[in-house]
C-alpha cells in the first residue's frame, strides 16, 4: 500500500485545503496522473502519483484543510482484492468452517446499537460538525475539538493568521455557556421573504486576503498622500515610439515599465519607503523588488519583478506581461510571489479615478494608478488647455515613514513621469 502524502511546499506554506479530487475510489492510476488539486494560500498545487496502482481509499475530503506530510489517500496493487482494498481477513472467512464462524444461538436477539451510538469499540471520535474542516487548525486542535465537540469556525483564535491551536479550543470549551436569551438564531432570517439567496464559503486565497488586509490594517499607521500626474509626455513619447519598441524587443511599450522605472528612482532618494519593520528595527533593503498587483480568478496575486533597477523598459514589460498571464492561468510559482520590497498597483485599467490602497504587508509602502481622464489644467495665469491626466496615490506606514518624506517621495514620482528622461538617469 502506497500512501499519497501533502508534499513540502515553501517554508511559509504549511497547510492547504483539497480543492478537488480529479479520481474516485476504484479508479486505476498510472504513475504521473494528476490525483488531486489542492489550494494554499498563494498558489495551487496538482498532486501526481508516484506510482501505478489503483486508489484504494481516500483519507481527507474535498474541502479538508491538510497539513504537510499528512496522508490523504492510500493507492494499493492493481490486482485481486488488494486493489479494491479488501482486507486479506475478509477475502479468508468463507474458508473457515460455519460451525465455528457462528455463535450459540440464544433465547433472545442480540441488542443492536441505537442510531448515531459508538460502536462496541468505543475508540470512533464523534464526528466533526458542519464547516470543521474547512477551519484553519493545527491537527491537535482539530482532535481536541472533536473530543469536546466544537465547531472549529465558532472558536476564536488568538493567531494573526487566523489558525486555531489547543489553547483556543480549551478557551472556548471553558467559556460559560451563553443564557438561551443571549443565543442567536443559526441563521438570520431573510429581510424579504421568497427573495433569492445564495451562501458560498470563501476560497482558501480569498479568506487569506482578508485576514492579511485586516491585519495590515490593524498592525500598521497607514497613511494615504494624494498627488497627480500630467501624462502628455508618456502619451506622446509612447505615440512616437510604440512601433519601433515592438518591433525591436517584440513587446509592447506599456505604462507599468515608465511607473516602475520612476518608483526605482524614487525609492533610491527616499530608502524608507523600501524598508520593513522588524519588531523595534528597521530593515532597509538594498534592491528593488517591485510587486506588481494583478487581479485574477481566484483573488489579488502581487508577483514580484527582481531586480527591477537593472532591467531596461523592455525587460520590465516583457517580465510583467509573463507574470500576469501566469497569474491567470493559476500557474504561479511560489517564486513569483515571495518577496517584494514595494508594490504597485492599478485600479485604472478597471476604471477607477481614486482610491487609497491598502499595503502588501510588511512593507511600508504601495503606489496606486488610477484611470487617465482628460481635464482641465491651468497651464498660467492666462491659459487653460485639456490634458490627460491621472490621480496617484501612495499609502505608507506612518509608524517609519514621515508625512514630509512621504508626500516628496510622491512628488518625485510625479516629476519623472513628467519628464520620462529622465527615468533613463535616475531609474
Amino acid at each position: 500500500m502506497f500512501e499519497v502524502k501533502v508534499p513540502a511546499m515553501g517554508e511559509s506554506i504549511t497547510e492547504g485545503t483539497i480543492s478537488k479530487w480529479a479520481v474516485r475510489v476504484g479508479d486505476p492510476i498510472k504513475e504521473g496522473d494528476l490525483l488531486l488539486e489542492l489550494e494554499t494560500d498563494k498558489v495551487n498545487l496538482e498532486i501526481s502519483a508516484e506510482q501505478s496502482g489503483v486508489l484504494s481509499e481516500i483519507v481527507r475530503q474535498e474541502g479538508d484543510t491538510v497539513q504537510i506530510g499528512e496522508v490523504v489517500g492510500l493507492i494499493g496493487e492493481a490486482q485481486g482484492a488488494a486493489a479494491a482494498g479488501t482486507p486479506p481477513a475478509a477475502a479468508e472467512a468463507p474458508s473457515q468452517p460455519a460451525a465455528a464462524a457462528a455463535p450459540a444461538p440464544s433465547s433472545a436477539p442480540a441488542a443492536q446499537p441505537a442510531p448515531g451510538a459508538p460502536s462496541a469499540r468505543g475508540a470512533e471520535p464523534a464526528p466533526a460538525a458542519p464547516g470543521d474542516a474547512l477551519a484553519p487548525a493545527s491537527p491537535a486542535a482539530r482532535k481536541l475539538a472533536r473530543e469536546k465537540g466544537l465547531d472549529l469556525n465558532r472558536v476564536e483564535p488568538r493567531d494573526p493568521l487566523g489558525r486555531v491551536y489547543p489553547a483556543d479550543v480549551r478557551s472556548a470549551g471553558t467559556a460559560p455557556a451563553p443564557s438561551a436569551a443571549a443565543i442567536p438564531a443559526a441563521a438570520p432570517a431573510p429581510a424579504a421573504p421568497g427573495k433569492p439567496e445564495q451562501r458560498k464559503r470563501m476560497s482558501r486565497r480569498r479568506a487569506t486576503i482578508a485576514k492579511r488586509l485586516v491585519e495590515a490594517q490593524r498592525t500598521a499607521a497607514m497613511l494615504t498622500t494624494f498627488n497627480e500626474v500630467d501624462m502628455t509626455a508618456i502619451l506622446d513619447l509612447r505615440k512616437r515610439r510604440k512601433q519601433s519598441f515592438q518591433d525591436k524587443y517584440e513587446v509592447n511599450l506599456g505604462f507599468m515599465s515608465f511607473f516602475t522605472k520612476a518608483v526605482v528612482g524614487a525609492l533610491k532618494a527616499f530608502p524608507l519607503l523600501n524598508a520593513e519593520i522588524d519588531g523595534e528595527d528597521i530593515i532597509t533593503k538594498q534592491y528593488y523588488d517591485i510587486g506588481i498587483a494583478v487581479a485574477a480568478k481566484e483573488g489579488l496575486v502581487v508577483p514580484v519583478v527582481r531586480d527591477a533597477d537593472r532591467l531596461g523598459f523592455a525587460e520590465i514589460e516583457r517580465t510583467i506581461g509573463q507574470l500576469a498571464a501566469k497569474a491567470r492561468s493559476n500557474t504561479l510559482e511560489l517564486s513569483d510571489l515571495q518577496g517584494g520590497t514595494f508594490t504597485i498597483t492599478n485600479g485604472g485599467v478597471f476604471g477607477s479615478l481614486l482610491s487609497t490602497p491598502i499595503l502588501n504587508a510588511p512593507q511600508v509602502g504601495i503606489l496606486g494608478m488610477h484611470k487617465i481622464q482628460i481635464r482641465p489644467v491651468a497651464i498660467d495665469q492666462d491659459r487653460m488647455a485639456n490634458r490627460p491626466m491621472m490621480y496617484i496615490a501612495l499609502s505608507y506606514d506612518h509608524r517609519i515613514v514621515d508625512g514630509a518624506e512621504a508626500v516628496q517621495f510622491l512628488v518625485k514620482v510625479k516629476e519623472m513621469l513628467e519628464d520620462p528622461e529622465t527615468l533613463l538617469l535616475e531609474g
